[in-house]
């Protein structure tokens, strides 16, 4: 039997990405196969959706950077047909076949078992970006930094990252300031948990190397003149944790907030993120997020209108996660 899957294809004329019928012969290696039911759209899925990206790095490629599905057959011990599971990261959709398709063979050593407080879409809903925003926080926590260092700020606030973010921080008793472009979205972040909205252009133009201090810690998912800015910003020891580039690349600072303020920039990284921690924040999520916050923030759309969501978050038209049903 054919499933149907979302492929791009490497043609001279650059890429070409489509629905296509595929079959269980045309999966990659792997010693565990899942029946997908739940995907995702974050903003790298956007990126692999237009063509246009270079963050597939081989071809052909199934896209989709995350999945949860019911185990099929497997050849691990520790992984039995029937069991729920959830991947994201591990180069899906980069150079391992990803979830935007009705089967995935991958490594069991990838897989985390479905917490069972959690429903598959509802661990979508999640996502990378909700896990991302996870790590973040455990990250600025491990540094000691509490509630009572100060307010906490989250850039990108109306994005997957920042939403979540926003509730994880607010549920642990953080105050949090939002910053966003978006000043419709205002009611949108207050009832997350923000208790200040600040508007985008403040921290996007060029700034001075060091600025009036603001925020005890934040998760930036913009990078570039915003990330700069947060830096300046931030109190004597606080903290910064980096986990995206929506904004670009590069990263326009000074040392000045590191050694005149002994401010950290912590680097998060999702994709190969140890297992250990990795289990640690899943568990977190299924305690931690506030299940009602979790749906407000979620949009769940069928497998037909991928593309179309993924020029949404492209452009900045999304917000919160979207849940694709495969």
């Amino acid at each position: 039997m054919t499933f149907r899957a979302i492929r791009a294809d490497k043609t001279d004329a650059g890429q070409d990405v489509r629905f296509v019928e595929m079959e269980d012969s045309e999966l990659m290696e792997g010693d565990v196969t899942v029946r997908v039911t739940h995907s995702t759209v974050n903003y790298k899925d956007g990126l692999a959706l237009s063509g246009k990206s270079a963050v597939i790095r081989r071809f052909p490629m199934v896209l989709g950077i995350d999945l949860a599905g019911v185990v099929e057959t497997s050849a691990r011990a520790d992984f039995a047909p029937g069991e729920e599971v959830i991947l994201n990261g591990f180069g899906l959709s980069e150079t391992h076949f990803g979830g935007y398709a009705g089967k995935a063979r991958v490594k069991g050593d990838w897989l985390v078992k479905l917490p069972a407080s959690l429903t598959r879409a509802e661990a979508m809903a999640i996502g990378t970006a909700g896990y991302t925003a996870m790590l973040a926080v455990m990250a600025i926590e491990r540094l000691g930094l509490t509630p009572s260092s100060g307010p906490a700020l989250v850039t990108g606030a109306a994005g997957g990252v920042g939403s979540t973010a926003i509730s994880l921080l607010a549920g642990k008793g953080w105050t949090v300031i939002a910053s966003t472009g978006r000043s419709s979205e205002a009611d949108y972040l207050k009832r997350l948990g923000a208790s200040e909205i600040i508007e985008r252009s403040s921290l996007s133009a060029p700034g001075k190397p060091l600025g009036k201090e603001q925020w005890a810690a934040a998760v930036d998912s913009i990078g570039s003149q915003t990330l700069a800015n947060v830096l300046a910003q931030t109190r004597y020891g606080g903290a910064v944790a980096a986990c995206g580039l929506a904004g670009g690349m590069d990263l326009p600072a000074t040392v000045a907030p590191f050694i005149l303020r002994a401010v950290t920039l912590i680097g998060v990284d999702s994709v190969h993120c140890p297992m250990a921690r990795r289990l640690e924040a899943w568990r977190r999520l299924a305690s931690d997020l506030d299940r009602e916050k979790l749906a407000a923030m979620t949009q769940t759309i069928p497998f037909d209108e991928a593309f179309d969501a993924g020029r949404r978050i492209l452009k900045g038209e999304t917000r919160g996660r979207l849940v694709v049903t495969i």
